[in-house]
């Protein structure tokens, strides 16, 4: 989130951006009215205390006492934080300047391109068709067993999907990311403070997060009062270890990677890619996460180079694709600058998304409270920044559809035959 004091100052700003967003602009003014209302409450109270300190008659104290009680514990004062806590977390981030001005995904810009399309001597097929045929892939049985958007990656496609997971992680220990397998099933502080949830709190309508329906229980044996979810990337578990933290200027930036399993609701997609399994429940993924130091220059050329290793691993697979950078109406609220990367699918004859890399300054930081001191000995909030390095699904099909060959076969890109262990699939 934003910090009030900002916002207070620059809310023709805010408003500005929220318009470019797609978020109703009302909102700030709503928060501040909540902000004022909560201060003057607060300043009430901070008065009644000291009358409170002063005071040597008895009876004039306990009256004190009460109406401190009232302000504090009453509907109203716990009404007005909890509304000024729920307006603070809708409020947007700002934008970067060279982010492009546009209402959805037609507007993004596409500002990079690597390879041309593969022309084939034959019609080629899609990857739902290749991987039946093959038998690495089975989608009845999928549905079956685990229902819509279900999947069985099988015999050489599981060499495959590994290959490339494991491609991907040698890769960011190669570019100087620390390796790490996160947890996935995470309390809400780590989703509410890597933005995966819009609001305050979990709504199952919006946010395309599993929540977990069986209670837990704390190491004493009592039942806990957590709320515990699946995460849909790597990026809020990771974020989340810093969470807290005091981390020193000249340890950043931090760089990591995750591999993870990764679970989506897909609830905002229905009736969207209803075949294959470009858009799933379930997949794996090797996500980038960065802690850097609070600037912008440094945090936009940290971007780059992320997004830039992405594309290098493309481009070593021999994947035409290209990088655009995403339109302010198609960022979410959080988001000060961001890209997706997609590859060229010929079964699927399009362009599909195979990450996106996001720079979000303070605004998680914030949220899941991640300083570090500099140099002056002054404590500021950190800039984090993510990318997806590789995600399994999306490449897997990328590599069937754009290696097949004309028998069915799929040739197995160079770079990944040692992981794989063979030179094709058939």
């Amino acid at each position: 989130m934003l910090d009030i004091k900002f916002i207070r100052e620059n809310p023709d700003i805010i408003k500005d951006v929220a318009v470019k967003k797609g978020i109703d602009p009302a909102l700030v003014d709503a928060l501040l009215e909540a902000d004022k209302t909560r201060r003057e409450l607060i300043q009430s109270a901070e008065a009644i205390r000291a009358e409170q300190k002063k005071t040597k008659d008895r009876e004039e104290g306990m009256q004190l006492k009460e109406k401190f009680k009232q302000l504090y514990e009453e509907a109203r004062f716990a009404g007005i934080e909890r509304k000024f806590d729920e307006l603070m977390a809708l409020i947007p981030n700002i934008i970067s300047p060279d982010t492009p001005i546009g209402k959805s995904e037609k507007d993004n810009v596409e500002v990079y391109h690597w390879g041309a399309p593969k022309k084939f001597d034959f019609e080629p097929k899609d990857h739902v068709a290749l991987g039946q045929a093959l038998d690495i892939l089975d989608f009845e049985k999928g549905a079956k067993v685990a229902g819509f958007r279900g999947y069985y990656i099988k015999n050489d496609g599981v060499l495959l999907a590994m290959g490339i997971m494991m491609y991907a992680v040698h890769m960011m220990v190669e570019k100087g990311y620390a390796p790490m397998i996160p947890p996935t099933l995470v309390r809400s502080s780590a989703l509410f403070g890597s933005g995966y949830f819009k609001g305050l709190e979990y709504d199952p309508g919006v946010d395309e997060i599993y929540q977990i329906a069986t209670p837990d229980k704390e190491s004493t044996g009592e039942a806990s009062k957590d709320k515990k979810f699946l995460v849909g990337t790597a990026e809020p578990s990771l974020l989340a270890y810093y969470s807290d933290e005091v981390l020193k200027e000249e340890d950043l930036p931090i760089k990591t990677c995750g591999y993870s399993q990764c679970y989506r609701s897909e609830i905002g997609s229905y009736g969207k890619e209803l075949k294959g399994m470009y858009r799933v429940h379930e997949f794996m993924k090797v996500e980038q996460v960065v802690v850097a130091p609070a600037d912008i220059e440094k945090a936009n050329a940290l971007q780059d180079e992320m997004t830039g290793i992405s594309g290098a691993m493309h481009e070593e697979l021999g994947l035409p694709y290209r990088r655009l950078q995403i339109c302010s109406g198609d960022m979410s609220a959080g988001k000060y600058r961001a890209f997706d990367l997609e590859a060229w699918l010929p079964g699927m004859n399009r362009w599909a998304e195979t990450g996106s890399a996001s720079d979000f300054l303070d605004w998680q930081a914030r949220r899941l409270n991640v300083k570090y001191v500099d140099k002056n000995g002054e404590k500021k909030y950190a800039y984090l920044l993510n990318n997806t390095a590789l995600p399994s699904p999306r490449i897997f099909i990328a590599i069937l559809e754009n290696y097949q060959m004309k028998d069915g076969t799929i040739e197995v890109p160079e770079v990944l035959q040692k992981y794989v262990g063979k030179k094709v699939i058939g």
